[in-house]
């Protein structure tokens, strides 16, 4: 069962960033944005119980819940407290499920020269950009590219940041002119 070492805000001020003190999972994001995708994982099942929880995105020590604005976040983090603590902390299976997800890089449809151009992109992603999402409680994932498109993907507090639709897009958008100077990033 994990415990809560601290709660931290984010820059969406409807997320809350949960700072846990064993891991939910070993690498495994875990995103849902309603309580129709959550059926099959239990936290985030329990978490869409409680009134106004609109997201919830978890993976190793910490898990950032979103609410709709309509409530005030004092008594709804002792509410969202409760599934948190009742979780069970990561098992072997969800290590060894970390380690065999396929890659976006191993698509075989991708030419030599598009598979190198999303390498480079992902390793910039990792190093320049999602080190502060994460600390932020949010991450962002590459979805695909289609011709002189990069689609990514917001999770946790980014999903519905507002910054994140116009700053932080903005900066993504001019690292990876530094790979490709034609590519547009869309967020998906």
């Amino acid at each position: 069962m994990p415990k809560i070492a601290e709660v931290e805000p984010t820059p969406n001020p409807n997320a809350r960033k949960f700072i846990l003190k064993e891991p939910l999972s070993w690498g495994v994001a875990r995103s849902f944005d309603n309580a129709s995708e959550a059926v099959d994982d239990p936290l985030a099942r329990a978490l869409f119980e409680i009134p106004h929880v609109t997201n919830v995105f978890y993976v190793d020590h910490w898990i950032t819940v979103t609410q709709d604005g309509g409530a005030d976040w004092t008594p709804l983090m002792r509410q969202v407290a409760v599934p948190i603590r009742e979780a069970p902390a990561a098992e072997e299976q969800s290590r060894a499920f970390g380690l065999a997800g396929a890659s976006l890089l191993d698509d075989e449809t991708l030419t030599p020269e598009n598979r190198e151009k999303l390498r480079a992109i992902s390793e910039l992603l990792d190093e320049r950009v999602r080190p502060f999402l994460q600390g932020d409680g949010g991450d962002l994932f590459i979805v695909g590219l289609e011709g002189n498109q990069l689609h990514v993907h917001y999770q946790g507090a980014c999903g519905s940041c507002p910054s994140s639709l116009s700053g932080t897009l903005s900066g993504i958008e001019s690292l990876v002119h530094q790979i490709d100077p034609f590519l547009e990033v869309v967020p998906v």
